[in-house]
């Protein structure tokens, strides 16, 4: 089994205790074309085991606050850049990357502000993501095996 960007049991969960809740959404996103194809590349594990878990977790939680839970986002489909953070890489592996794509695949309605649990759960689902994306060999795109 390749070595995981965070130990114990935050490479299962992200740091989140209840990271088996996302093993249906895992799969469900596994089945998407789109969602698949999104892996961590070789800066973005460099900086998330140079920065570790609760920084990564402190970004995701202002990524989120910032750019998601507002009720109206002005430019929402296009709030999240699709490289350059590994949150950000996470957002659209996970559909939490927009208003649209949060109530499709979760069902959070659009329109309104997300609640507080709301926030704490999709912070959750990407740290689970991030924490389970294999280390890379270094200046590579292949799985440490």
């Amino acid at each position: 089994m390749p070595g995981r960007i965070f130990s114990g049991d935050a490479a299962r969960t992200g740091g989140n205790a209840a990271g088996e809740e996302f093993e249906e959404l895992f799969a469900r996103l596994a089945r998407s074309e789109f969602r698949s194809r999104f892996r961590l590349g070789p800066a973005e594990v460099a900086y998330a085991e140079r920065k570790g878990a609760e920084t990564l977790r402190r970004h995701a939680e202002d990524f989120v606050r910032t750019r998601l839970a507002p009720a109206v986002i002005p430019n929402d489909g296009r709030q999240t850049p699709m490289r350059g953070h590994p949150v950000f890489i996470a957002q659209h592996a996970t559909a939490c990357c927009c208003r649209k794509c949060l109530e499709k695949w979760h069902r959070i309605p659009a329109g309104r502000e997300l609640s507080a649990t709301e926030q704490r759960y999709v912070v959750a689902v990407l740290m689970a993501w991030i924490g389970r994306q294999p280390l890379r060999q270094a200046g590579t795109n292949r799985p440490v095996r």
